[in-house]
């Protein structure tokens, strides 16, 4: 089994399994706290890996099933019954 078999299995996996509400928002909340720590870190392997981990957070959070951009369709949806159209 190759690195990259192996990684589609596990992304397969993650997207069969059910949501956790409040799932999204946690990520992100780390994911931003991780970039906050990189850019007050001397080190700069310390900055490099908090940086790259924090940015990968905010990505998983923005993408994904239940991702926050769902959740921004969701909002652009209609309201009171009239469709409303907003450009993010």
């Amino acid at each position: 089994m190759t690195i990259g078999s192996k990684i589609d299995a596990i992304k397969k996996m993650d997207a069969r399994r059910p949501g956790i509400p409040g799932e999204h928002l946690a990520v992100l909340g780390a994911g931003l706290l991780l970039l906050l720590k990189a850019g007050s870190s001397r080190s700069l392997m310390r900055r490099v890996l908090a940086g790259a981990a924090g940015g990968a957070l905010v990505g998983r959070a923005a993408g994904g099933t239940g991702g926050l951009a769902r959740v921004a369709r969701m909002l652009q949806g209609s309201r009171n019954g009239v469709r409303v159209h907003r450009s993010i």
